[in-house]
């Protein structure tokens, strides 16, 4: 809403600059006053100026007389009420506030205003190995990725979700491994234990996979030679069309099934599910590596530590000896090593054939059909190696501008590398530029805090980490389950009068506030620790907080009897002066303060899109809900006996509730009908 007037008058200063003085100015920073009463906008670039016209005429300028020339030109700008010079040069802007809070009452939506794009952004979120249930660490890749889907999309973004499938990989290859050697399992056990009817959650497929893969583990451990049956495996489900690779198939679909049942208890969704086998079974690499070696992008060594490797040159090279013994591979090697010298491609080297695809320069393309549909009704489509099985009628994947690929960050090292060989291979300035956009989301580790673990059943002096690997850590459902009965308890507690289908229902968007909002208030690289206290709390910078915010904005209306939408038409019985004076004086700039915060969701929107950070709407959703609380505390709107008064608090209330909803919907989070 502000975003678009600040754009205007910033437009109209580099006009004047233009004109009067003969510069260009590309852009130029602004600051929120502290105080309202200062204004609603505040620009230093009368200093910018200063610095510019002493540096290109050697003349000396006073910045408050500059500040002045530039304010004549900026107060008959429609939504400008007036600008004052303050200070050393500053211009203090102060908007039409009855035309802004108008535009807000009357406004839908305060979000997706940026022009609609045909570039397609690809994000890939979650890619779990498909070999045993979620844990809390997958949730935060998932809980990150789908938020910043979200905020893509409201700020005008053409985002394609994918899920990468790694169904040919050693996670996997371990479960079959264990089922074949440890429980001389065939096929047909797997599939009679996988598809028979569970009672409890702990006996579904994928927590059977979860103990049985930690028990691999445990086995190899107690003797290194069994190693080699590992690498049999793995082999054999990579070469495909055999008994362990159709083993190793059904274990991985089925987890997948789990995996998205899992994810859609915290509304998380995806359009395509890419896999790794199709990658390999229709030669991606091998197409990858021609465009790599015609381009100069990676070239063959003849000597020295990497002798007989394909590398990607670094711009500046290392010796020898400064990173690791001779012939090895370290993620601190000036040049990373795409093919080793016995042939075997790297990670590295797969990722960049995939990246090649995602944005249309690979020259294949994967097979197609649809999955399943998900809870919200839509297809979710996966990739397929055999044409016979394609489906002809499907989405057009792929093709992208540019990708975001949410990953721990313990792999930024191998994704820098995957970004700058496409970035190498794209043909034009305009191409470069629109990959340039592509990112690496890293994020840090989710552990728990002993308390939470303790509840948890997971014994421990301090906060636990996740190893898959050790069997250690805690399922995503577990999680869920437990937020679902402690927020179910407080529900029961004050609504009583309600059907228990109901207080579940609202319990289950406590939970989601509960999980989504404490893994998104803290930047990507913090480390969390998880406590359920913390996240479950009624107060204080949590989901469950906002969320009875906007719900208490909701019930002012419900008290009233009658609809928001409904008031907002009462707004043209008020005259302008009315509204003036409705924002004048000290109570006056506090309520203005709440309408101008508001006012600001779209900004706050499209610098999470531009930073990919999604904090940044998690702590302004909090930051309204504090402010609308006060608000709400200082007026007692439904027993004002001034009609006009009542009207305008009932709107400022509205302005409130509507932006409050629209920012949990960015983060993922409902609000019920009652807390």
């Amino acid at each position: 809403m502000a975003s678009s007037l600040i754009a205007d008058i910033k437009q109209r200063v580099i006009g004047i600059v233009r004109e009067q003085f003969n510069l260009e100015l590309d852009d130029f920073s602004s600051e929120i006053p502290p105080r309202t009463e200062l204004g609603d906008l505040a620009f230093p670039v009368a200093f910018e100026l200063a610095k510019r016209l002493k540096a290109a005429t050697g003349e000396k300028k006073n910045p408050r007389e500059l500040a002045a020339k530039l304010a004549a030109g900026l107060s008959h700008i429609p939504g400008v009420a007036k600008v004052e010079i303050a200070g050393a040069g500053y211009l203090n802007i102060f908007f039409d506030r009855t035309q802004m809070f108008s535009q807000l009452v009357n406004q839908f939506s305060t979000t997706g205003h940026r022009p609609p794009t045909t570039d397609k952004i690809i994000v890939e979120h979650t890619s779990i190995n498909p070999n045993k249930a979620a844990h809390i660490g997958h949730v935060r890749n998932s809980v990150l990725g789908d938020t910043v889907v979200r905020i893509l999309k409201a700020t005008g973004d053409n985002v394609e979700t994918h899920n990468y499938i790694d169904n040919t990989g050693v996670q996997v290859a371990d479960v079959v491994v264990g089922f074949m050697h440890l429980e001389n399992k065939s096929l047909a056990d797997i599939q009679a234990l996988a598809e028979r009817e569970v009672t409890s959650r702990a006996d579904s497929f994928d927590y059977y996979c979860w103990d049985l893969y930690a028990r691999v583990g445990q086995w190899y451990e107690e003797d290194k030679t069994r190693l080699a049956i590992r690498a049999q495996t793995l082999h054999e489900i990579e070469a495909g069309n055999n008994a362990t690779s159709e083993i190793g198939e059904f274990i991985s679909s089925k987890i997948v099934d789990c995996h998205l049942d899992t994810m859609a208890r915290l509304d998380i969704s995806y359009e395509l599910l890419a896999r790794e086998s199709e990658i390999l079974h229709l030669h991606f690499w091998a197409h990858a590596f021609e465009k790599l070696k015609a381009s100069g992008v990676i070239v063959f060594e003849t000597e020295g530590r990497n002798k007989g490797c394909w590398v990607m040159r670094a711009e500046e090279r290392v010796g020898d000896g400064e990173s690791g013994r001779a012939g090895e591979e370290s993620e601190h090697d000036a040049d990373k090593i795409i093919v080793r010298s016995n042939g075997t491609v790297t990670y590295t080297g797969k990722d960049i054939a995939y990246h090649l695809w995602k944005l249309g320069k690979l020259g294949l393309d994967f097979y197609y059909h649809p999955l399943r549909k998900d809870h919200r009704g839509n297809d979710v489509w996966i990739t397929t190696g055999d044409d016979a099985a394609a489906s002809a009628n499907r989405p057009p994947f792929g093709n992208g501008t540019a990708f975001l690929n949410v990953i721990d960050v313990g792999q930024s090292y191998p994704q820098a590398n995957v970004k700058k060989a496409v970035m190498l291979l794209a043909a034009t300035e305009e191409e470069k530029s629109k990959v340039s956009r592509s990112a690496h989301l890293a994020y840090e580790k989710v552990t728990l805090s002993a308390d939470a673990a303790k509840e948890l059943g997971v014994e421990s002096d301090g906060a636990v980490s996740m190893s898959g690997r050790k069997g250690l850590g805690v399922k995503a459902d577990d999680l869920i389950d437990r937020l679902e009965a402690n927020a179910l308890k407080e529900v029961q507690a004050r609504h009583t009068d309600i059907s228990e289908e109901e207080q579940k229902n609202i319990a289950h968007k406590i939970a989601v506030a509960a999980l989504r909002y404490f893994l998104l208030k803290y930047t990507r690289t913090s480390i969390i620790a998880f406590d359920f206290k913390e996240a479950m709390s009624f107060d204080g910078e949590t989901g469950p907080y906002i969320q009875y915010s906007a719900v208490r904005a909701n019930n002012i209306f419900r008290k009233l009897g009658r609809p928001p939408n409904d008031v907002q038409g009462d707004l043209a019985s008020a005259t302008a002066e009315q509204i003036n004076g409705f924002f004048a004086g000290e109570s006056g700039n506090d309520l203005w303060s709440l309408v101008y915060f508001a006012a600001r969701l779209e900004d706050v929107a499209r610098l999470s899109a531009d930073a990919f950070e999604p904090t940044h709407v998690a702590k302004y959703a909090f930051q309204l809900a504090k402010q609308f609380n006060l608000f709400y505390h200082h007026h007692h709107i439904l027993s004002e006996t001034d009609d006009t008064r009542k009207m305008l608090l009932l709107l400022v209330a509205d302005v409130a509730r509507r932006t409050l909803e629209q920012s949990l919907a960015l983060l993922g989070i409902e609000t019920p009908e009652r807390m």
